[in-house]
């Protein structure tokens, strides 16, 4: 309080009447301050509604967002009110309010629990403190969170925890980022009276990725719930009771799901830690990049720490729109394959069939020989599924000036029509689909393809009861569904009006349907996307102006900027004819049919499929490597951004290509990755929108209709293995374990 105000109350005091007490008993002296402004309502409502308090900041830049003004409560947290939607928990006020409360049991996404009790506060005329976290608020409720009852409260419940807690923190992984550690010395005791001995609790096996110390749980339950709520699998649960209380599985079995390393994240003691990860370095050793995942096309937002030139562990980094807090267990672990089975040096083939290294100039004046000696119309471009684009648009602007514009990207099929962006991208965006009623499927499994996609599915069903339809093959989800048919005639049975789901599509609000990239190998291609189309045009809620409801699930990272930048093969016959083939990390694509005497230049940072038929190699850099823009299933664009130095004599992409292609004589006009970014520009603008979704302008509907008949050969699988999909993973020691057990299922 200013000097100001403390002299204009003493004026006021002194100016005003006094009264005596009519008590004898009392015979004190009380100040009557008239003030006339107050005197009316509105101003006196005015003033009471702005306390002289600080303002306060929320807890993680928390936003509150008020769905209907009606709904708004006033509750007031150590005397400081704050307006939030009614619904809202105690624990949540405080949050924003700027208040943050400690808690163990508690998660944002997950469902309330309330068995750890860390989270006591005091709520006015409550004969005791309540557990914040599962206390709904209520209007004018008055909420203390610094007082003596509550302190004592959180330490009784420390000391408790604490009571058959080992004393593990110099051998524990997750000292150093572990919230038992911190709450303990920021509301625990000195000393604790226990002095009984402490109990122990067999170590379960979860298979190769999580470790367990269950002598260090607290019987939370967040691993439970993730599980059973999150991931859809009944694998873990509670056994026991009172001190022989402990988490484990009902029988002896591992964990299965594909999302089961987010369990080590939520975990907030040591009891769930990664096992690659264990005794390999502490949390404060590492140097952690922003970047994002390229192992499918979902773009899953990571950090990747690291020391030194190694990369130690992947974790999550929070995305609201794309996966929200958790990744994927091939996100997550699949770092030991970007340092095993390299490229670190220009190779050339020798006569005896053997590798031999060489120098940069020695190599690129090779290839350039060669292409100089093959037709424009027999040169071939095969960009690899993690490639990003800028080196792609490099490789197309190299080989048009060579004359030959037969490039295409791994995984979009010859029939893959580029004109329209809606034909190839998820128009409903990945958070959107958090808006749907009614899902189908076509030939796609989202669990394996887009894990983070599935999620959000499985979100959906959960929260709404949405009615699931699957066309494919026989798969295993974890969430409700109806397994409609495997072929692509129970779509023309649907537009008939034949099947039972055609009424579920008809009644849906916004209903969404997912089609998967595997049907752009298919013959039928044409006639499938013209079915969906009529669909769009018979049931006019799926595709309405405010809501687009043809999906595209894109399996690769490099998919949809390849698209973007028109990377389209010229003919379907271009392998068959071609003399001179470059692989740009291209590991996948089918060389049977290409002639025995065909050059073939690969370009790769693994020693992976593509280097078996290669007369020269390029090594290249991987993603956590160089500066690379990708875009994502839904169109969203975002970089990467390099953690580690590159291998050996290891060079990105792009830089390689521009070099080729002044020993060829067609010097590119850009010399940094700038220069790339504005020859982008004029080919795909969207691209250079970083971190922005940008939704295709067009619907389905103007897309011209396709003519011939569905066939009757039922949908493939698209991904047998969703452990090894691409060189790094396959390179993977953690991966191939993996790989191993689900082969045992």
């Amino acid at each position: 309080m200013g000097l100001g105000s403390l002299a204009s109350r003493a004026l006021r005091s002194s100016s005003s009447s006094r009264v005596l007490s009519t008590n004898p008993r009392y015979n004190l002296i009380r100040t009557i301050v008239s003030t006339p402004e107050l005197h009316k309502p509105e101003a006196a409502t005015e003033a009471a509604s702005e306390p002289d308090l600080p303002k306060r900041t929320p807890i993680a830049g928390a936003r509150v967002h008020f769905p209907n003004p009606d709904d708004v409560i006033e509750v007031f947290v150590d005397g400081y009110p704050v307006k939030i939607p009614k619904g809202m928990t105690v624990l949540q006020a405080c949050s924003v309010a700027g208040v943050d409360i400690p808690r163990f049991c508690y998660h944002d996404r997950l469902s309330i629990a309330g068995n750890c009790r860390m989270c006591l506060v005091e709520v006015e005329k409550s004969p005791k403190p309540v557990a914040s976290c599962a206390m709904p608020a209520l209007p004018g409720m008055k909420i203390k969170t610094d007082t003596p009852i509550a302190k004592k409260a959180r330490e009784g419940v420390m000391e408790f925890l604490l009571m058959n807690h080992p004393l593990d923190c110099p051998i524990c992984d997750q000292g150093g980022e572990c919230d038992l550690q911190d709450q303990s010395m920021a509301f625990g005791s000195d000393r604790g009276r226990f002095t009984e001995t402490k109990r122990s609790v067999v170590d379960k096996n979860l298979g190769p990725l999580v470790k367990t110390v269950m002598t260090r749980c607290i019987q939370c339950t967040r691993c439970v719930r993730f599980a059973s709520e999150i991931a859809g699998v009944q694998d873990l649960g509670m056994l026991g009771r009172g001190s022989g209380e402990e988490i484990g599985t009902y029988v002896e079995k591992l964990m299965t799901s594909e999302l089961s390393g987010n369990v080590i994240d939520i975990c907030p003691v040591g009891a769930l830690t990664s096992k690659p990860f264990a005794f390999k370095a502490r949390n404060w050793e590492l140097k952690g990049t922003e970047t994002i995942d390229v192992t499918d096309a979902v773009g899953s937002n990571i950090r990747i720490d690291s020391r030194g030139p190694e990369v130690m562990r992947i974790v999550p980094r929070l995305n609201e729109d794309i996966n929200e807090e958790w990744i994927s267990d091939k996100t997550r672990f699949c770092y030991d394959g970007l340092k095993r089975q390299r490229l670190s040096d220009p190779m050339i083939r020798g006569a005896d069939g053997h590798f031999k290294p060489v120098s940069w100039r020695d190599a690129l004046a090779v290839v350039a020989e060669v292409l100089h000696q093959v037709k424009p119309e027999e040169i071939v471009g095969v960009a690899g599924k993690l490639s990003d684009a800028e080196s792609m648009m490099s490789l197309k602007d190299f080989l048009n000036r060579m004359g030959s514009n037969n490039i295409w990207c791994e995984g979009n099929g010859k029939y893959l029509d580029a004109d329209l962006r809606s034909g190839y991208l998820m128009n409903t965006s990945i958070s959107g689909l958090e808006k749907a009623d009614c899902f189908l499927l076509v030939g796609t499994q989202p669990r394996v393809e887009a894990v983070m996609v599935n999620a959000r599915i499985r979100k959906t069903v959960r929260a709404t009861k949405a009615k699931v339809g699957y066309i494919g093959p026989p798969t295993d989800f974890n969430y409700d569904h109806d397994h409609l048919g495997t072929t692509p005639e129970t779509l023309a049975a649907i537009l008939d009006g034949n099947h039972p789901f055609s009424a579920a599509l008809s009644t849906a609000k916004n209903p969404a349907i997912i089609i998967g990239a595997g049907i752009f190998d298919r013959q039928d291609t044409a006639a499938i996307l013209s079915l969906l189309n009529s669909l769009s045009a018979k049931f006019k809620n799926l595709i309405t102006p405010e809501w687009n409801g043809l999906n595209v699930l894109l399996l690769n990272a490099a998919q949809a900027a390849a698209l973007d930048l028109g990377l389209i093969p010229e003919s379907d016959s271009g392998m068959e004819s071609a003399k001179f083939v470059y692989l740009m990390g291209a590991d996948d694509t089918n060389l049977d049919d290409l002639p025995k005497d065909a050059f073939v230049v690969y370009q790769g940072h693994h020693g992976d499929k593509g280097v078996y038929r290669a007369n020269v190699i390029f090594p290249s850099t991987v993603f956590s490597e160089k500066e690379g823009t990708y875009e994502n299933t839904e169109g969203c664009v975002q970089q990467t951004v390099p953690a580690v130095p590159t291998v050996g004599d290891a060079r990105e992409d792009w830089k390689i290509i521009r070099a080729l292609s002044e020993v060829c004589g067609v010097r590119l006009p850009y010399d940094s990755i700038s220069g790339v970014r504005s020859r982008i520009k004029n080919v795909a603008p969207n691209l250079l929108r970083v971190d922005e979704r940008e939704a295709a302008v067009f619907s389905g509907l103007l897309k011209p209709e396709g003519s011939g008949k569905v066939s009757a050969v039922p949908f493939g699988v698209t991904v047998e293995n969703f452990y090894m999909t691409d060189a790094i993973t396959r390179a993977s020691k953690i991966m191939a374990q993996c790989s191993a057990l689900l082969a045992k299922k």
